[in-house]
């Protein structure tokens, strides 16, 4: 059975789709690839047990919609399965159902009776898993966050299924086992079809123990593809490993991973499978560089135990690390430890300065810790990242600038190193979007439009404003004193280059958030202003 995990092209003129391994969906007129861990997973453990994968990322590749279908045509592939999330679910159900009406074509031999079978998971099918059953011919919807699991039990179970020469039997049409012990059963979190009714295996389980992973086969999974075109690394080639899933706060009420990966539920692996794995990708693949896509990367006597091996090992003075961490969990002697263990990056989730936004978003954060965290992460001679959001419902304009001022002073006191900027979404199956229906905030539902080019929902800042203000937050770094600051660090070419890199995508993110890019939801509210006047 020959099995693709793919991520089909997605042509916009709002840019290139950042979607695989992102909490956060983006369209980026400078693209940026992020290696996404958990398919990379699945892809490995399929072939393991004997299935023949294709991994195929058609986004990372760079291939038009064209070259993909015709890559398929050639691969032919029994089982297709997509990573989706909100903003391209629609764009998904229509590829979806393209394949499946050229699925003669796919699959052309007479003689085998088995159609192509189609596959989503992610976010947004966790969160609304019938919705995409109902709305396109796809065959199964795995919820719940590990669908790398999931997805290898499917597809043993699909291949047990297989029909003999007297039973052809479509698998969709027909998931009862037969009575055989060996034969596999699938896990909770699937939903199917049985004939022309939608079915599920159940609530979805995180019970996996993460340190049954295999390590990620990189070549199988095109590894390279994601290793220079990335403003996370400084070095290159650089990759990323994922130590827990996902975050062991994971109580943010805007991250749509809350969805899949709620923080009671957090697991990691050990600190010393990491350290292994670290020591293959610097050995066997010259990596120079590696960030841990962990929500948060884990603390206390986990973090104390990786960082003292990484010096044991002497793998610090061989690769850079980064990895997510909240403001206000380490002391000054935890990030002391990291940065004699190898870590150059580290990004914090900031998303306001306004007390009553960090109270709503869940975030257990005070206002005055910020600056202080952010100190002591740079006093450590790490160098801090942080993400920060605008248009939310509650915040005035004036809030959302005060946020951008303390960027700004953030900058100029040489606390902070690089910025990530967006306009808030609340997405399908977190908090917020529940505190939004209830409160009648949204302006549409239309799920395209969820891709942090517009503002979806009620604000007090008009969608040109929201737009200004995120340039804004960019447009923060650019202060005469950090920019000398920087030009004096450079020590080497990757320095040079790094700059050069960061740079560019700082142009491509105010081309981003062009406020002269007037949205639908803009012109909507313009039509019904005139209407009621």
């Amino acid at each position: 059975m020959k099995i693709s995990i793919s991520y089909p092209p997605l042509t916009s003129n709002k840019g290139i789709p950042l979607l695989a391994q992102n909490r956060q969906f983006q369209w980026f007129n400078n693209p940026t690839y992020i290696y996404p861990m958990i398919p990379a997973y699945a892809a490995t453990m399929l072939k393991q047990n004997g299935f023949d994968v294709i991994w195929d990322d058609a986004i990372a590749g760079e291939l038009s919609y064209h070259q993909w279908l015709e890559r398929l045509k050639r691969e032919k592939p029994d089982i297709i399965a997509i990573e989706t999330k909100t903003p391209v679910i629609k764009r998904h159900w229509q590829i979806i159902d393209e394949l499946k009406t050229l699925s003669s074509d796919l699959r052309p031999q007479a003689s085998d009776p088995w159609p192509l079978t189609c596959i989503l998971m992610g976010d947004h099918v966790t969160a609304l898993p019938e919705e995409s059953m109902r709305n396109s011919k796809v065959d199964f919807v795995l919820t719940g966050g590990d669908y790398d699991f999931l997805l290898v039990n499917l597809c043993k179970y699909l291949k047990n299924l297989q029909p003999s020469a007297t039973n052809l039997q479509p698998p969709a049409s027909n998931l009862q086992p037969p009575a055989s012990n060996l034969q596999p059963e699938l896990s909770p979190g699937i939903w199917y079809r049985d004939n022309d009714e939608i079915k599920n295996t159940g609530m979805h389980e995180l019970n996996h123990d993460l340190n049954n992973l295999p390590f990620i086969d990189r070549e199988l999974t095109k590894w390279q593809q994601y290793s220079i075109k990335n403003g996370n690394f400084k070095r290159t080639p650089g990759t990323y490993t994922m130590a827990g899933r996902d975050c062991w706060w994971g109580r943010c009420t805007f991250c749509s991973w809350t969805t899949m990966y709620p923080g009671k539920n957090f697991r990691s692996v050990s600190p010393e499978r990491l350290l292994d794995e670290i020591g293959i990708l610097i050995k066997e693949y010259g990596v120079r560089e590696v960030f841990d896509d962990s929500g948060t990367f884990p603390k206390g006597e986990w973090l104390e135990t990786f960082c003292k091996g990484m010096i044991e090992r002497g793998y610090n003075k061989k690769i850079y690390m980064g990895g997510n961490m909240r403001i206000n969990a380490l002391s000054q002697d935890e990030y002391d430890l990291m940065a004699k263990a190898g870590f150059r990056f580290v990004l914090f989730g900031l998303e306001s300065v306004n007390q009553h936004t960090l109270d709503k978003l869940q975030k257990s954060l005070k206002v005055e810790q910020i600056a202080e965290g952010f100190k002591m992460a740079k006093k450590a001679g790490l160098e801090p990242h942080v993400t920060t959001m605008v248009g939310y419902p509650w915040e005035t304009k004036k809030d959302a600038e005060e946020t951008i001022n303390f960027a700004r002073e953030m900058f100029r006191k040489g606390y902070l190193d690089t910025l990530q900027a967006t306009i808030v979404v609340p997405y399908p199956g977190t908090p917020m979007f529940e505190e939004a229906k209830k409160n009648g905030w949204l302006l549409t539902e239309d799920w395209d439009r969820y891709d942090m080019r517009e503002s979806v929902w009620r604000s007090p800042v008009t969608g040109e404003d929201v737009k200004r203000l995120t340039q804004g937050l960019y447009k923060a770094a650019l202060n005469p004193r950090f920019i000398v600051r920087k030009l004096f660090s450079i020590r080497n070419i990757d320095d040079i280059r790094f700059l050069w890199m960061a740079g560019r995508k700082l142009m491509g993110h105010l081309t981003d958030f062009n406020p002269q890019k007037i949205t639908q939801i803009d012109t909507d509210k313009k039509l019904q202003t005139k209407k009621s006047v």
